[in-house]
C-alpha cells in the first residue's frame, strides 16, 4: 500500500473527512515519526508496533561488481518492530 492508497482508504472509511484533510493528517503523522527518530527517540503505536533507531558500527564491505574492499562508515538506521496485535492480524490473514 502506498501513501496515496492509505489516504484514499481513510477517505473511504470516514465520510466527514476530505482527501486533502486526510493527506495533511497522514503527512503530519509520518513527519512526527521521522522527527522523533531523528532526535533518537522511540515511537510506539500500541497495537501496531514501535519505531526506533539502531547504531551500525563501521565495517569493511565489498564492492559486488569489482570485489574490492570498501570501508563502510558507522551509521544510525531506523528499525521497526511489529506489535503483538499486528503480528496476529498478519498471521491469521495469510
Amino acid at each position: 500500500m502506498t501513501k496515496s492508497e492509505l489516504i484514499d482508504a481513510i477517505v473511504e472509511r470516514e465520510d466527514q473527512i476530505t482527501r486533502r484533510e486526510a493527506e495533511v493528517v497522514v503527512n503530519n503523522i509520518l513527519n512526527a515519526i521521522g522527527d522523533a527518530l531523528g532526535r533518537g527517540e522511540r515511537v510506539e503505536l500500541r497495537g501496531f508496533g514501535s519505531f526506533y533507531t539502531k547504531r551500525r558500527e563501521a565495517r569493511i564491505g565489498r564492492n559486488p561488481k569489482t570485489g574490492e574492499s570498501v570501508a563502510v562508515p558507522s551509521k544510525t538506521v531506523p528499525q521497526f518492530k511489529p506489535g503483538k496485535e499486528l503480528r496476529e492480524r498478519v498471521d491469521t490473514t495469510s
